[in-house]
């Protein structure tokens, strides 16, 4: 399971994705999107009222990460920034996905209907390490919040990483890296 540590660099496009095997273990660098729970309700909201799925904020072709950033700490722009519990946004990642999100950040095992997803569309899903948030703060080079900011930790925001450690969960084949751990 899995091949060498691969550094990719953000934003990465389709052929990269296909390249990519669930296990294999990556180090992300460029932008990323936080977004959580009431974030991503909002979006579907924007989405619905402009009777499109085009998505706004620059988010077509970006990997989303689901995190909720705590204040700035130690000199970063965050003191901690761990995943959220991916299946979480299992109402909302298809939409997204189809829409040209190119792949999320989470923990956790993800629905059939992501998984369908990802083969549709050339996405991809990757794990984060949870309980790690304060190391992750350290791959964080800066941050803007982009929308919704009244949200708080779930507003979104653009962050620019370095080195941010993740493995692949769902390839664009669909092959999960959680069944290939049980089989």
């Amino acid at each position: 399971m899995g091949r060498t540590m691969m550094r990719l660099e953000l934003p990465l496009d389709r052929e990269q994705l296909r390249e990519l095997r669930a296990g294999d273990a990556c180090l992300l660098s460029g932008p990323m999107y936080t977004l959580r729970d009431a974030g991503h309700i909002r979006l579907l909201a924007e989405l619905d009222e402009q009777g499109s799925d085009e998505l706004p904020y620059g988010l077509a072709g970006q990997a989303i990460f689901y995190a909720g950033p705590t204040p700035a700490a130690a000199g970063r722009p965050f003191g901690a920034i761990g995943p959220t519990t991916a299946s979480r946004m299992d109402f909302a990642a298809p939409r997204l996905y189809d829409a040209g999100v190119a792949a999320t950040i989470g923990k956790g095992v993800r629905s059939a209907a992501v998984r369908e997803a990802c083969i549709r569309d050339g996405a991809v899903y990757f794990v984060a390490v949870g309980g790690a948030a304060a190391y992750l703060a350290k791959c964080v080079t800066a941050e803007e919040t982009l929308a919704y900011d009244d949200l708080g930790t779930e507003a979104l925001r653009r962050v620019e990483v370095v080195d941010f450690p993740v493995f692949v969960g769902i390839d664009t084949l669909g092959n999960d890296v959680y069944d290939l751990a049980r089989g």
